[in-house]
């Protein structure tokens, strides 16, 4: 009687993640080797975020308090939503050429390679210009908590570090959830770039300026909401606007439970129904 076949040991973590690793590797090296054009979209990306801060800044210059809170609020609002988002641009945002990826028919080539079909369109590519987007939302983040009246304990610190992580969640699951869109969509990504980016303007606003519409649309559905928002209202000792309860800060990890949960909802739902670019 034969021996059993021995069972094969799954392969380490590392082992697998290589491939993940070599393609990114290859990206960064390729745009470094054009200093001059990375440089310009440093320069560049790092501009369009001080124009987005000095809106807030004119705004709040001609308004002394707006939403209940002050500028120095304000800014924390912003450092925080902004570096989350920018760095979840930074890991995923490349995901809106997948519209490209269907037309052509290169999406189907990621069928044959033994690796999931999002983690390899999420490994496909990383722009490094968006790093300089951080640049900026560090310094608001700075400038908030130095200036605004943060109620300082080790509760707060957990409060803010659960709210960073899980604001980046919310916004790498807004991209991943239009992604998902585009399955079903002919040229949508400007559609979807509605959320994805009004997503992350509006999170960087008081909430409580919000009309009706938008605080369910921004709280429940994409609950960017929970980004930066509710928690930092928390954190300033501020009450919650309605319909969000007082302790509506605490719940940024349920609302990115909640966007990931969706976001992979819709992109099984999109791949079921892909049929393949016709090559």
């Amino acid at each position: 009687m034969a021996e059993p076949a021995a069972v094969r040991p799954a392969a380490p973590w590392r082992t697998r993640l290589a491939p993940y690793r070599a393609v990114l590797a290859s990206r960064v090296r390729a745009q470094r080797s054009y200093r001059v054009s990375f440089a310009l979209d440093l320069g560049s990306s790092l501009l369009v975020g001080i124009v987005e801060l000095a809106e807030v800044w004119i705004l709040f210059h001609n308004v002394t308090v707006l939403g209940g809170m002050t500028f120095a609020s304000i800014a924390l609002v912003f450092g925080i939503a902004d570096m989350a988002f920018s760095l979840a641009d930074l890991a995923l945002g490349h995901c809106d050429r997948l519209p490209t990826y269907l037309r052509a028919g290169t999406l189907d080539v990621f069928y044959l390679r033994p690796q999931p079909v999002l983690a390899q369109l999420v490994a496909s590519d990383i722009s490094l210009r968006r790093l300089a987007r951080c640049v900026v939302g560090a310094a608001a983040l700075g400038y908030g908590l130095t200036a605004a009246d943060v109620r300082w304990s080790a509760v707060t610190v957990l409060l803010l570090a659960v709210t960073f992580v899980s604001g980046w969640a919310i916004f790498a699951a807004l991209f991943i959830w239009a992604a998902g869109l585009q399955f079903f969509l002919v040229n949508g990504a400007e559609m979807t770039n509605a959320f994805v980016y009004g997503g992350r303007y509006a999170a960087t606003q008081p909430g409580r300026v919000w009309p009706g519409a938008l605080k369910v649309v921004f709280g429940f559905v994409f609950p960017v909401a929970f980004a930066a928002y509710l928690p930092v209202l928390r954190v300033v000792d501020l009450p919650s606007p309605h319909p969000f309860p007082a302790w509506a800060g605490w719940c940024a990890p349920v609302a990115a439970a909640w966007a990931w949960a969706a976001a992979l909802a819709c992109w099984r739902w999109g791949m079921r129904h892909y049929q393949g670019g016709g090559g």
